[in-house]
Parts: C-alpha cells; sequence; structure tokens
C-alpha cells in the first residue's frame, strides 16, 4: 500500500503506520554494507581478545581481567547493538513494542557498563603506579573479579531505574506505528548525564593526571640517579617500565573512548532532551559504538602479547592440550 504521495508504509493494515523512508537502492546497500562490516570486525576482534585472556594462563591478572570485561562489552555492542541500530536505519521497526524497550535498556546497559569499566581500569593503573609497594597485596585476582561483577549488577539496576517510565509504556513517544523511539527528558537526561558522564570521567582524568604526575617524576629521578642503579633496583626498574606501559596504552584506550563518548551527551550539556532516533544523535551512537572496534586495534598495535595469543589462536595451537600454558609474556 502506498500513501498520496507515492511513500509506502511500514504496517498497510494499519491508518496510523508510519512511512517507509525511500533513500536510493545505493546509498541503503552501501550503508548497511559498512555499518556490517564493523559490526563482524567488532565482534572478531574482541572475541580475540576475550578468547586469548581467558585461555592463557600467563595472562590471568587483575588489569588483563579488566580488560577481558571491556572486551565483553564491545563484544556485545558488536553482536546485539549494532545490529539493532542497523534495523533501525530502516525506520521501520517490525519485532513490537517489547523488543523495541529491551533493545534501549540493553544498549543502556551495555554502555554503561563500559563506563563502570573504564574507571576500574582507571583506579586499577592509578594504584599501580602511584602505590606499586602494596599493589599486588590490595588488587588481588578475587578483589577485581567482586569489582567486576559489582560494575555490571549496578550498571543494570540504574539503567532499569532510568528507563523504568519506558518500559512501563514502551510505545508512548511513537508518534506511528512501525516507530521505536525513546526520548529521555531533561530531568531524567541531566541525572544520568552527571552520574554516566561527568563523575565518571572527572574520576578517570583526576587519576590519569596523578598517574602522569607520578610518571614525569619517576622518569626524572631514574635519570638523576642512573649511575647508581644496581641490578635489584634493574630489576624493580623493568617491572615499573612495564607498568608504565601498560598504563600508557590504557590511557590511550581511555582518551579514544572519552573523544567518542563525548557527542553522545552533547544535547545533555545544551539542556535539550536526549531523542535517541534523531539523525544526529544516531551518528553520536555509532560513533561510540564504533570505540568497541577500535579497543582491540589499540591492543594489537601496543600488546605484544596480543599479537602472539592472536597468532596461536588463527593457527589454531590454541587447541593444543598444553597450549593454555604457552609463554605469552
Amino acid at each position: 500500500m502506498e500513501t498520496s504521495d507515492g511513500a509506502e508504509l511500514c504496517f498497510p493494515q494499519l491508518n496510523k503506520s508510519c512511512r517507509k523512508p525511500m533513500p536510493s537502492q545505493l546509498h541503503t546497500m552501501l550503508t548497511y554494507t559498512v555499518l556490517s562490516f564493523i559490526s563482524l570486525l567488532t565482534v572478531a576482534l574482541n572475541l580475540l581478545v576475550i578468547i586469548s585472556i581467558s585461555h592463557f594462563r600467563q595472562l590471568h591478572t587483575p588489569t588483563n581481567l579488566l580488560i577481558l570485561s571491556l572486551a565483553v562489552s564491545d563484544f556485545f555492542v558488536g553482536l546485539l547493538l549494532m545490529p539493532a541500530r542497523i534495523i533501525l536505519t530502516d525506520a521501520c521497526w517490525f519485532l513490537g513494542d517489547l523488543m523495541c524497550a529491551l533493545c534501549y535498556v540493553v544498549s543502556f546497559f551495555i554502555t554503561s557498563s563500559s563506563v563502570g569499566n573504564m574507571v576500574l581500569i582507571s583506579i586499577d593503573r592509578y594504584l599501580a603506579i602511584c602505590d606499586p609497594l602494596r599493589y599486588t597485596t590490595r588488587v588481588t585476582l578475587n578483589r577485581t573479579k567482586v569489582c567486576v561483577c559489582l560494575c555490571w549488577i549496578c550498571s543494570f539496576l540504574y539503567n532499569v531505574l532510568i528507563v523504568k517510565d519506558f518500559l512501563r509504556q514502551p510505545d508512548s513517544y511513537n508518534s506511528c506505528y512501525g516507530e521505536c523511539v525513546v526520548v529521555l527528558n531533561y530531568i531524567t537526561g541531566a541525572v544520568d548525564f552527571v552520574f554516566t558522564f561527568i563523575v565518571p570521567v572527572t574520576v578517570i582524568i583526576v587519576l590519569y593526571m596523578r598517574v602522569f604526575v607520578v610518571a614525569v617524576s619517576q622518569a626524572r629521578a631514574m635519570r638523576s640517579h642512573i649511575a647508581a642503579v644496581t641490578l635489584q633496583s634493574s630489576v624493580g626498574g623493568t617491572a615499573k617500565k612495564s607498568e608504565m606501559k601498560a598504563a600508557r596504552t590504557l590511557g590511550i584506550v581511555v582518551v579514544v573512548f572519552l573523544m567518542c563518548f563525548f557527542p553522545y551527551y552533547s544535547p545533555s550539556m545544551k539542556g535539550e532532551d536526549i531523542e535517541e532516533s534523531s539523525s544526529s544523535l544516531l551518528v553520536a551512537v555509532w560513533l561510540l559504538y564504533f570505540n568497541s572496534c577500535l579497543n582491540p586495534v589499540i591492543y594489537a598495535f601496543f600488546y605484544p602479547w596480543f599479537r602472539k595469543s592472536i597468532k596461536l589462536i588463527v593457527t589454531f595451537k590454541i587447541l593444543r592440550p598444553d597450549s593454555c600454558d604457552a609463554k605469552i609474556l
């Protein structure tokens, strides 16, 4: 069924049906192809990170556990959120109001869990660099597991609370049948802006500024006392250098995340409502999602263990019985 101006309806049998968009076939095919490729690449790269850290025993450290948690959230971005957004670009939503509500809840949940993981990574690097003597006793694998679990649980409960009204009436913001729209009003958007952006970003920036100051002071101390370095302190310096390299790499991850994350909350900074279906915000959402594809690329550039583990995975050497004890570091 077509309307008087030639546009097709999403649900021809309903009077209040939305109209299908009428972009060129070439534009639609190109958009779907590019977005689908990004989605598959995100899933594949983060799956490599998950397999690497989960399989090889040498990588079972608190810091890598945080990277694993971040990779899991990035994996679900590529597996669930990106395909859902690809469907939403068609403007016709055929999966019903319940799936529409679940789609946005899962989207908010995974996004905020990524923010929580970034905060945990910043805290981990702060303790490793600024309090190295007590780091191994204060930051254990079990404590890190508890923190990661709390991060995911709190993210879920927080986002259910934020969108509870939308869950009761998922079609309340739809102007016609075939839409899937959620609008965070100014008050809700402001609360979410504070707890999901301002507070985490402030914590991350303050901690990394402290790490930077300590790193600079340590570098100056090493240069001024280079002639008095003993074998013992040399070993300690090598360990410290490893921690600094990890801090630098994860610092890049955090900076890239903030750059991709900032445009999404620009409406809240302007005092506007956040309408998830608006074209400008869709671009911001895809920029935020694309960050999930960038993180494994950063690991590949800066972490030799990730490159080694990829070789073992793609050559199927990981299937050997003793492969979990392979020397990766």
